[in-house]
């Protein structure tokens, strides 16, 4: 190991070079820590059991958010830990040295471009299906010291099983030590997730029939090379899966029993049953794709509602719900005024028959994220932001680059009781609704102000997002649609919030200042509102102090 390593006068150049990228990733004092706690002190290496054991999942039963689990994913999440070992690690005669250790753990969280961090994954997916006796049709090909090729294709089944040990993976390094239940397994819908792998890689794609499709069915050929490139423009925050579980699963070989156990004290049925049954847009599986596109804080803080923790609020970050705080303009404002931190929207409409029986009711969801705070103006503002096409099919749309016309949000002309028609030489008013992406008038995203229908027009109006279909089969012409709920999110964190309740309480102060009327001032008719009122009547013409 590196403590008793460091004890000899001369250190060999390649233990001196992988301890150096070591501490480029920050993590030496944690894999010293490790080695410490796996290594045998008579050999000076882990054996290989000892470091399977430390990656290895146990999940004996599962709940799933929708969709039928396959049968083959716990055999799959039983084989991971062996696999990762095999797959990373070297073993001599004694085991795992320290070299060796510290070399496998590059392989897995050391500094690299993203693409091999995802090649890196879908190589352990291929090697954990072979041994879990899984027929994948990906072939692994070595093309240089440390650089793989993969080739082959894979099915809409197999990307599920792929997502779901990627999930897996971050719900073992987010769940470990605060629930009780260790064997148990919470996974989310994510069939909009594999839809879009489906569209953007399968050779007509976009031509299946995604309405109330069901992935596992599917028999469409993804080739590996298109299902990389999808990762890397779509997912690109799934490498953070990987080296969370790494990592976690290192700290927690260091931590005693007792210690898992004082910080455990959550129950995860009871929290997977809230999730399941909770009736937000935004569930775990969407939130979970939205975060995968975001590589900031944002994307800890989308998940924060599903994962358990020390805090006892539950759905803290949802700031209004239309079914909830009431539909219109003029409610969601009153919810999101003074929050200034980045907030997630979200819009679910049907563009048919609204009847429950009809069986032409096509519903889906959009979504904006913004990176701050909603502003009541006439014109198009923003610094960034994100449009996503949420479900039947998950897309995101980021800046173009182009434009700047990222959010609208009009609530009323200010400083006017009273707005006259406009004459036909004049500019009419600003619409009063939300927006996002588009011009005035002309909007790829359009809300009106009751909340009560949304247009969607075709991306060639908007130079602000990048191109795209909203929902399946969108077309040219401009989609009017009703609209069912609205949701806003938080993702500013506690000090967004605090920021907000300070902002909220200071208005309460004011307007029941502004509500209190001084008597004293009306303590004779001359001063009195009555008075006034009498000389109005009498002489309007007549010129007042108040009108200089």
């Amino acid at each position: 190991m590196g403590a008793s390593s460091s004890k000899e006068q001369n250190v060999s150049s390649e233990q001196r070079e992988v301890e150096s990228l070591a501490a480029s990733t920050g993590s030496t004092s944690l894999l010293q820590n490790a080695f410490s706690k796996l290594a045998d002190p008579q050999t000076n290496a882990i054996p290989l059991q000892s470091l399977q054991q430390c990656f290895s999942l146990n999940y004996k039963s599962t709940e799933c958010e929708a969709l039928k689990m396959p049968d083959s994913l716990l055999g799959l999440l039983d084989h991971l830990g062996p696999s990762m070992v095999d797959l990373f690690f070297i073993t001599d005669k004694g085991g795992v040295n320290w070299i060796e250790f510290v070399r496998g753990y590059l392989k897995c969280c050391g500094r690299m471009p993203v693409s091999v961090l995802l090649n890196t994954l879908l190589r352990l997916f291929s090697a954990t299906g072979v041994k879990a006796g899984i027929p994948l049709k990906l072939e692994v090909e070595a093309i240089d010291d440390g650089e793989y090729k993969i080739s082959g294709s894979l099915l809409p089944i197999d990307v599920l099983m792929f997502l779901w040990m990627c999930w897996t993976m971050l719900w073992n390094s987010k769940t470990w030590n605060f629930l009780k239940e260790k064997e148990y397994l919470y996974l989310p819908d994510i069939s909009p997730l594999v839809l879009s792998a489906v569209v953007s890689c399968a050779e007509g794609g976009s031509g299946l029939e995604l309405w109330d499709c069901d992935v596992s069915v599917l028999d469409v050929q993804l080739p590996a090379g298109k299902f990389l490139t999808w990762m890397l423009t779509t997912v690109t925050n799934l490498t953070e899966c990987f080296t969370q579980f790494v990592n976690a699963r290192l700290q927690n070989c260091t931590s005693s029993e007792q210690d898992t156990l004082e910080s455990s004290s959550s129950s995860l049925r009871q929290i997977s049953s809230e999730k399941a049954c909770n009736s937000c847009l935004l569930t775990c599986g969407k939130a979970w794709a939205i975060s995968l596109t975001i590589r900031s804080a944002i994307s800890q803080e989308i998940l924060s509602p599903y994962f358990p923790s020390n805090s006892d609020a539950t759905d803290e970050n949802l700031i209004y719900r239309s079914s909830l705080h009431g539909k219109g303009l003029n409610r969601f404002w009153s919810n999101i005024e003074g929050y200034l931190g980045p907030m997630l929207i979200l819009i679910s409409a049907t563009s048919g028959d609204a009847s429950e029986d009809s069986t032409n009711c096509r519903k889906w969801i959009v979504g904006a994220l913004t990176h701050q705070g909603f502003e009541n103006r006439d014109l198009f503002y923003g610094t960034s932001g994100t449009l996503y096409a949420i479900s039947p099919v998950f897309h995101m749309y980021s800046p173009s680059g182009k434009e700047k016309n990222f959010v609208y949000s009009h609530l009323h002309p200010t400083g006017r009781v009273y707005e006259a028609r406009p004459k036909p030489y004049e500019a009419r008013p600003k619409p009063v609704g939300i927006a996002f992406g588009g011009t005035i008038g002309n909007e790829r995203v359009y809300m009106d102000g009751d909340f009560s229908r949304v247009t969607v027009r075709h991306h060639a109006v908007d130079k602000t997002y990048q191109q795209g279909s909203l929902f399946p089969n969108q077309g040219f012409l401009p989609a009017e649609a009703l609209i069912l709920e609205v949701e806003v999110w938080g993702l500013g964190g506690r000090k967004a919030r605090e920021i907000q309740f300070s902002y909220k309480k200071r208005e309460d102060l004011f307007t029941a200042q502004r509500r209190k009327v001084d008597m004293k001032t009306f303590a004779s008719w001359e001063d009195s509102p009555e008075k006034m009122m009498t000389d109005m009547m009498a002489d309007p013409n007549r010129v007042r102090r108040e009108d200089r």
